[in-house]
């Protein structure tokens, strides 16, 4: 992707993010910033897209309930999960699949940081199964982003080590089947420790071309 600036953040509430992005929004649209990727972390918050139904949010969850307007399903955040925000000019950067070019480079960062990971087509009339996913078949990062005016915002959250039973709580990603896993997890099978959250902000960044 390439041309991205880097901004390092490390744990915001998430109505306080979302109201800095869309500040950051709206100065892109404006040009008085570049492309910008923002990493950082959440407290536990549980987040959900308008087309989640109730049934697939948790009852009585002691964890915040935030709806969203990106795309995607109801999933969770918190600490050891590293979220990225993309705010991207798309019509500077020309055609292209943006949710796509995010697996992808996420795929690369695994790689590099020594996992094995794919993306998977969505069948026709099948819930989204946009996102990084083990060979296996569990879900190892969510992607859920919007595009308003050529500019985008929300990204992606690549779990590191969070506590992976908070996802069991909830429909997580509008899929009832579905099991997330960690890169901790990953390492654990591997005999080996888990990257640093350091070492997976380096090679994220590296891999969306953010400086």
């Amino acid at each position: 992707m390439g041309g991205i600036e880097r901004i390092d953040l490390g744990e915001v509430p998430y109505e306080e993010a979302v109201a800095r992005m869309t500040g950051w929004v709206g100065q892109r649209r404006a040009g008085e910033i570049p492309d910008r990727l923002t990493l950082l972390t959440h407290p536990p918050v549980i987040t959900y897209g308008t087309r989640t139904p109730p049934a697939e949010l948790p009852a009585g969850s002691p964890i915040p309930l935030v709806p969203v307007d990106r795309g995607g399903q109801a999933t969770y955040h918190g600490p050891g999960q590293l979220i990225g925000y993309l705010v991207l000019n798309l019509r500077e950067r020309g055609p292209g699949d943006i949710v796509r070019q995010v697996e992808n480079a996420l795929i690369d960062a695994c790689a590099t940081l020594g996992f094995e990971t794919l993306r998977r087509d969505t069948p026709p009339g099948a819930q989204s199964l946009v996102g990084v996913w083990t060979p296996d078949g569990t879900k190892l990062a969510s992607i859920g982003m919007r595009i308003r005016g050529g500019v985008t915002s929300h990204g992606f959250a690549l779990n590191i080590a969070p506590d992976l039973e908070e996802f069991t709580r909830f429909t997580a990603c509008g899929l009832p089947d579905g099991t997330m896993t960690s890169l901790a997890e990953l390492a654990a099978r591997q005999g080996r420790s888990a990257p640093s959250e350091a070492e997976v902000r380096d090679a994220v960044a590296k891999a969306l071309g953010a400086a």
